[in-house]
């Protein structure tokens, strides 16, 4: 779009979701604020950092789609974990994967999923541009690995109950999937 000759105000993504009281009340956690905009069946989220036009359109969902995810990426891992230890306040179940092998880059990130199973990724790429490796090619499963190690992350204001596990993986996809945030079990 550089080439272009227009000024983009912000990213637009338009979900559609089983529940739309559901998906404000996720969402306003989310992203902190309220939306700008709420009719029958519909809302808008206006939201500033980053611009964002999230618009929510009650559809009866089957299943979720083609989507893989959502994501935010952001400088630091202060910056990621800020976001978690937000997203715990607000009463969302954070899951964390801190260096792991995604996309080709180590990164560090939280995640966290709506009512329809949509997932949002705030990161941050630590390292980038790493080689090809079986964990992380374009044959292999997301997330498929023989020798995943898994870590805990506990941050000073969290619970036990509230420590998150993290496996690294590559993309995470399916692991997501096996450890779907607030379906994951609790070891």
């Amino acid at each position: 779009m550089n080439s272009l000759p227009i000024q983009s105000l912000k990213a637009h993504i338009s979900l559609n979701v089983s529940n739309v009281k559901d998906s404000i009340e996720f969402y306003k956690k989310l992203f902190g604020i309220e939306p700008s905009k709420v009719r029958t069946g519909y809302a808008k989220f206006d939201v500033a950092n980053p611009p964002l036009n999230l618009a929510l359109n009650q559809i009866a969902v089957k299943e979720r789609g083609v989507l893989s995810h959502l994501g935010i990426q952001v400088a630091s891992t202060e910056d990621v974990i800020a976001v978690r230890e937000e997203w715990l306040k607000s009463g969302l179940t954070p899951r964390d994967e801190m260096q792991t092998n995604c996309c080709y880059a180590i990164q560090d990130k939280t995640w966290a999923q709506d009512p329809d199973g949509n997932e949002w990724e705030v990161f941050v790429v630590l390292q980038d541009n790493l080689a090809e490796t079986a964990m992380c090619s374009a044959t292999a499963m997301c997330g498929e690995t023989e020798n995943s190690q898994e870590t805990e992350l506990t941050s000073n204001q969290a619970t036990a109950s509230e420590t998150s596990k993290a496996t690294i993986s590559c993309c995470g996809t399916s692991e997501i999937a096996a450890n779907l945030v607030g379906l994951s079990k609790k070891s």
